[in-house]
């Protein structure tokens, strides 16, 4: 690990930081209070080239600190643990509820769309974390237009040959439109009788 000063690298001895120890991310808790309890700490990242950005990977923080919010930490470690397991049923229950309001909304503007299909694309669609359609903001205020492209990103998936298009080469703006057909004729099938932009093409 080094640390840039004035655009030139310096080692961590030289930058008057090699005491400290570098606790990895991953406890969030024990994070922030290594932190608190220590008078000097650094963030330490490291460059992602192909994301092209930087990454957290922990923090570097004083030995007796670590040390002291490890025994905050373990004192309070069940209470912690309760609180995670129910936050966690919380966030399930919404998930679960957010779900079947997605599937409803599907299915009414997809009236003859099987049940079990309707259920399907909102799970997918509303994935924690996904970065899916369903966790947009348009996603999560059961916008029209949200529904309509995760209904289409199923149906060209799973019921047009598009997924072996892209595998045999063929450019995703070409392979979309060699399709449009047939997503058009599925969802025409499930009762669609809006117009499609480019979302539905």
């Amino acid at each position: 690990m080094l640390v840039l000063e004035d655009g030139a690298p310096r080692c961590l001895g030289c930058a008057d930081l090699g005491h400290l120890v570098f606790l990895p991310r991953g406890d969030t808790a024990l994070t922030r209070r290594s932190r608190e309890e220590s008078t000097l700490s650094a963030v330490v990242v490291r460059f992602n080239r192909r994301k092209g950005r930087y990454e957290r990977q922990g923090v570097l923080v004083e030995e007796a600190g670590l040390a002291r919010a490890e025994v905050r930490c373990l004192a309070d470690a069940e209470a912690r643990r309760r609180r995670r397991v129910r936050d966690a049923r919380l966030r399930a229950a919404r998930d679960e509820r957010f779900v079947e309001a997605f599937a409803a909304e599907v299915r009414r503007l997809f009236p003859r769309c099987p049940a079990e299909r309707a259920w399907s694309v909102a799970a997918h669609a509303s994935v924690r974390g996904s970065g899916r359609v369903g966790r947009t903001a348009a996603g999560r205020a059961l916008a029209e237009g949200a529904v309509v492209s995760a209904v289409v990103a199923s149906v060209r998936h799973l019921d047009t040959p598009y997924d072996r298009l892209l595998m045999d080469g063929v450019p995703r703006r070409e392979a979309r439109l060699r399709i449009a057909a047939e997503v058009v004729a599925v969802l025409r099938t499930w009762g669609w009788e809006g117009r499609f932009g480019s979302s539905g093409s």
